[in-house]
């Protein structure tokens, strides 16, 4: 059976309740709904942690001092501006599936995993290996969101996590060397 509330038409099978996109946003795809709405909340997700990665490492960027100012400053400058450029990626992908993607930073603040980071003061170290962590975070979630993507064929959606994969495990081992003691592996 099928009705309209609001704006969207949703559908009620015998054992659950599916919710279907606006009819105007309902992009065509040979994807299964299920595998659209799995895929698009993991890509959600991954987006609403990019958004809070980004404005960490751009508050970082622009609160780092000490003796590797301009190096850091310049590090994370250039990170910064690497994460955002992922985003429109990842929302046109939700969207080119037929799914929706996130709306408000509301929306980023329910959905992201990653912690912000509001203090006055961080140790340029401890910037540094922070955003390693929370690097490896996203990284870590990237694959498990692939293994959604391959399990429902979409190698689209996968082939793109694999470049944001790779370059996301490129600023964390960046941000591991230049967090690095002289001469050893520690912090």
């Amino acid at each position: 059976m099928l009705f309209k509330t609001g704006e969207c038409i949703v559908s009620h099978a015998k054992s659950s309740t599916l919710r279907k996109v606006n009819p105007v946003l309902d992009t065509p795809t040979d994807l299964s709904q299920e595998g659209v709405d799995k895929i698009s909340a993991a890509m959600n997700t991954i987006l609403a942690d990019t958004f809070a990665l980004y404005l960490k490492t751009k508050n970082f960027h622009w609160h780092v001092s000490g003796r590797h100012f301009r190096d850091y400053h310049l590090l994370l400058d250039e990170q910064s501006e690497q994460i955002f450029g992922t985003t429109d990626e990842i929302a046109e992908r939700v969207r080119k599936i037929g799914g929706t993607t996130l709306r408000s930073i509301g929306q980023v603040a329910k959905l992201q995993t990653l912690e912000d980071n509001d203090e006055s003061f961080v140790p340029p170290q401890e910037m540094l290996r922070e955003l390693m962590n929370d690097n490896k975070k996203v990284t870590a979630a990237m694959r498990k969101a692939h293994d959604i993507c391959d399990k429902y064929e979409d190698v689209a959606t996968a082939s793109l996590l694999e470049n944001f994969i790779d370059a996301a495990e490129r600023r964390t081992w960046f941000l591991f060397e230049a967090s690095r003691q002289e001469g050893g592996n520690e912090a």
